[in-house]
C-alpha cells in the first residue's frame, strides 16, 4: 500500500471517545471555546480545522431571552433536502441558543462566507414528531445522542428571510 495515500476516516460515532463532546476540558477551556471557533470561522470563510475539520458549520446568532444580548454559537449545518436545521448533543438542558430561539425567532446566520437574515422554527408536536423521526433515522449520531438522554432533542429548523 502507497504511504502517500490518506486513509478514509472513519465516521465518527457519538461514543467515540475522541469526538469533541466526549472529551474533558477544563472551566477555562469551555469558557472560550466557542469564541475560538468563531473567529477561525469568521476569519476563513466559515472553514474550521481541529475538532470540525472538514465539517459544514454554521454560526447561529439569537438575542438572549433574558439578557437581549446577541450570542453566536457555532453548531452543525444539517439539511433535510433544502430544509436547514439545527440540534445540540447538550445532555443536563436544552442550550441557550433553543430557548433564545423560542423566545424570539429572528436569527442570523453565517454560513461559509455569506451572512443572512432568518427565522428559527422552534419544533414542537405533531411537526416535532414527524420531524424527529426522520432525523434519527437519517442521522446516525442524533440517533446514537436520542438513546442515552431521557428529554426529547431539539430540533429547529432555520428559514432565510431575506432575498437570496
Amino acid at each position: 500500500m502507497d504511504n502517500n495515500v490518506a486513509k478514509a476516516k472513519e465516521p465518527i460515532t457519538y461514543d467515540d471517545p475522541d469526538a469533541p463532546w466526549n472529551r474533558e476540558y477544563s472551566p477555562d477551556e469551555m469558557a472560550g471555546w466557542n469564541d475560538g471557533v468563531v473567529r477561525e470561522f469568521r476569519e476563513n470563510g466559515g472553514q474550521v480545522g481541529g475538532d470540525y475539520a472538514g465539517a459544514t458549520l454554521l454560526l447561529l446568532t439569537t438575542t438572549g431571552a433574558k439578557s437581549g444580548k446577541p450570542h453566536v454559537v457555532p453548531l452543525g449545518a444539517l439539511y433535510r433536502g433544502d430544509v436547514m436545521y439545527v440540534s445540540s448533543f447538550i445532555e443536563d438542558r436544552y442550550p441557550a441558543w433553543y430557548y433564545n430561539a423560542k423566545a424570539d425567532p429572528r436569527v442570523t446566520i453565517e454560513l461559509g462566507g455569506e451572512k443572512f437574515a432568518a427565522t428559527a422554527d422552534v419544533l414542537t408536536g405533531a411537526r416535532y414528531d414527524e420531524f424527529a423521526a426522520w432525523a434519527l433515522a437519517e442521522n446516525s449520531l442524533l440517533a446514537e445522542y436520542q438513546a442515552k438522554v431521557d428529554k426529547p432533542l431539539p430540533l429547529v429548523v432555520l428559514t432565510r428571510t431575506e432575498p437570496e
